[in-house]
């Protein structure tokens, strides 16, 4: 005799909501990408901005995905996403190009780095820039990973 079985259907994971969001791999990197985002933009603000169609384009990257990460964070926090599908596709679209533009942003401040080293406020400059192109790749690598980590779930 054949076994009666229903068919077996995978199931996605339930996308978290509250403080799982915080313990769930993909999730997880929000906060820190958020933390160093804002580095990024203080740091830059900082300097006298001395390459402002460079680090205009940095500031402009850095602050809008800070804030528009914080936004989707908390609506994970809040549960708006109601366990859709959509919710991966749009994380995963939002993080991949916001990878793109801040890898874009944080070679744009690397230049910017190189150039005012031989500024005449030399010291001060040159270190705020440095960590803020640190910080600037730190944030790209932390938005590659969570793009790439959506799709091994």
């Amino acid at each position: 005799m054949a076994s009666v079985c229903g068919p077996t259907a995978s199931t996605q994971p339930a996308l978290p909501s509250g403080p799982a969001v915080f313990k769930t791999i993909p999730y997880a990197f929000m906060l820190p990408e958020i933390l160093c985002g804002t580095w990024v933009w203080i740091l830059v603000a900082a300097t006298s901005v001395s390459f402002p169609l460079l680090q205009g384009w940095v500031m402009y990257v850095s602050l809008s995905s800070c804030l528009i990460s914080l936004l989707l964070l908390l609506s994970y926090l809040l549960g708006f996403h109601k366990n859709s599908e959509n919710w991966k596709v749009l994380d995963s679209l939002y993080h991949g190009a916001t990878a793109i533009l801040y890898m874009s942003a944080a070679v744009l401040q690397a230049n910017a780095t190189i150039r005012s080293e031989l500024s005449p406020n030399s010291p001060l400059y040159y270190q705020l820039n440095s960590a803020a192109s640190f910080f600037a790749f730190i944030t790209t690598f932390l938005y590659i990973l969570h793009a790439f980590s959506i799709y091994y779930q």
